[in-house]
């Protein structure tokens, strides 16, 4: 996931929302589709990347067309017969500002376009606003609880890619006898050593790197902190940096006859895995009020956002295909693979210093900047689960220590018992990930369409999804559960 810039109550054209919309899906997590790709082979994975984009284009589409009975919702409980002008709130957008927010939260100001159809998307409606419109108490908590996890998985991730990267940048040691290690396809573990004649391990290294990553970057959760424009600019400049380098890379070294790469064309055991990672790497469910609602013109806003998808496959498959054919083996994240590779007999993939040591901590640049944003919003969803409505709720040590702390120290945690950062996408994704792009956006739907069917069954809805038939919202079920049974079925069996 990734993040643009608007300017604060701007609206934009259709364009410029398919670019925040390809920034906000693209971004750190297809530094694990390389790896994800190798594992279950190349013509596999394509195949299951197809697959995964179309069902989550579909409930992309279920979420729009949810925004539009919500709008119309809102004005039908206030009385309204027609679209008045009203206000949207700040369309200032990042990836990880809209992943950030509290879910349930009043507008803000801005003047917009008014219309003519009660549907018409005038007024930003979040997720979670949505979900306390359509849900029961029941399914609101579900909805949070879904919500929580997949935060609490992206914690977790942040946790344990910075200290990695630091680790294996910082640690010096290599195996003594090279050519031997390379012939039996050893690797450094977690009990070698990280300096040669230091009695540290690589495994000491990696936690004393999150024992600092936990230092730095863990107080920001007690404030409330957002970022600049110019530090949004800057992380964005930085990804896409890091991005076009590593495909540049690796097409110089195909071109040069030096790729090492011999991908299978499937791997049935990596199916499993891959999913978690294509999961994560399509999201952009939660974010779409606030990408959509802001174009200016909304006709053929599905056609805009399914050339996106595709503009999207394509470039994982770009960065995938150049990755699994130029290297024999791809690390967890695919940054480490421009690191020179003892085992590998070719020229190294670039002799420029600076080129190696950016690409190889271009996680801890970014990820960096994004943690505490993404804590904050954990803290705060945290504060809204529990919230009863009270004008106290909460105590103040519980406010300001409990919930900081609740959402901070599990993910330390579970970065301290696993590095294994393809590991923790793939459970992420295949999970809470799964809820959040297919279970949440058809249960919106089909709640919504039987309420607003039976409230105003002339009304029809502009944006109502491609997929009108309820047989697709249990097809979304349906995908849902066989894939997130078929992850937990190979845990089962391989233990991981």
């Amino acid at each position: 996931m990734a993040g643009g810039i608007t300017d604060t109550g701007a609206t934009y054209s259709g364009l410029v929302g398919l670019i925040y919309i390809f920034n906000l899906i693209v971004g750190t997590g297809a530094l694990t589709m390389p790896s994800a790709f190798a594992s279950a082979g190349w013509l596999l994975s394509l195949i299951i990347v197809i697959a995964l984009a179309v069902v989550s284009n579909m409930t992309v589409s279920f979420v729009i067309e949810t925004m539009g009975w919500a709008n119309a919702k809102l004005r039908q409980d206030a009385g309204q017969t027609h679209v008045p002008p009203v206000n949207i709130p700040d369309v200032s957008y990042e990836e990880d500002e809209n992943e950030a927010k509290p879910l349930l939260q009043r507008n803000g100001q801005g003047a917009y376009d008014t219309g003519t159809n009660p549907c018409d998307m005038t007024e930003r409606t979040e997720l979670g606003q949505m979900a306390k419109m359509i849900f029961n108490k029941w399914g609101l908590l579900a909805f949070y609880l879904c919500m929580v996890l997949y935060l609490y998985g992206d914690l977790a991730i942040y946790a344990a890619a910075v200290p990695v990267s630091l680790r294996d940048v910082i640690c010096t040691y290599k195996l003594p006898n090279a050519t031997e290690a390379c012939n039996q396809s050893l690797k450094l573990t977690d009990s070698d050593t990280c300096w040669e004649g230091k009695d540290i391990s690589r495994g000491q290294a990696y936690r004393i790197c999150l024992a600092i990553f936990l230092v730095t970057g863990g107080p920001f959760v007690f404030f409330n902190v957002q970022k600049t424009k110019y530090l949004q600019l800057f992380t964005t400049v930085m990804r896409w940096l890091a991005f076009g380098t590593m495909v540049v890379l690796a097409v110089i070294r195909l071109s040069k006859g030096q790729g090492q790469g011999h991908p299978k064309a499937a791997e049935f055991s990596g199916i499993p895995n891959l999913f978690g990672v294509c999961v994560y790497s399509f999201m952009c469910h939660h974010s779409l009020p606030s990408l959509v609602t802001p174009i200016k013109n909304k006709k053929g806003l599905f056609k805009l956002i399914g050339a996106d998808f595709l503009l999207i496959l394509g470039f994982y498959a770009l960065i995938s295909f150049t990755g699994i054919f130029a290297f024999d083996t791809l690390n967890d994240l695919y940054t480490l693979n421009f690191l020179p590779d003892p085992c590998d007999s070719s020229e190294p993939v670039t002799n420029v210093a600076v080129i190696q040591y950016f690409l190889a901590l271009f996680p801890v640049f970014t990820l960096s900047t994004n943690f505490p944003i993404i804590s904050i919003t954990l803290r705060n969803n945290l504060k809204t689960m529990f919230y009863k409505g009270d004008s106290n709720p909460f105590p103040w040590v519980v406010d300001r220590i409990v919930f900081p702390l609740g959402a901070i120290i599990p993910p330390f945690i579970i970065a301290f018992c696993t590095s294994e950062v393809e590991f923790l996408v793939g459970v992420t994704g295949s999970y809470a990930g799964a809820g959040i792009q297919y279970v949440i956006p058809a249960a919106l739907v089909y709640f919504a369409r039987k309420e607003m069917n039976g409230k105003a069954p002339t009304l029809q809805n502009p944006y109502t999804s491609p997929y009108r038939h309820k047989a697709w919202v249990f097809f979304a079920y349906t995908w849902a559960t066989v894939c997130m049974i078929i992850v937990t079925v190979n845990h089962i069996i391989t233990g991981k």
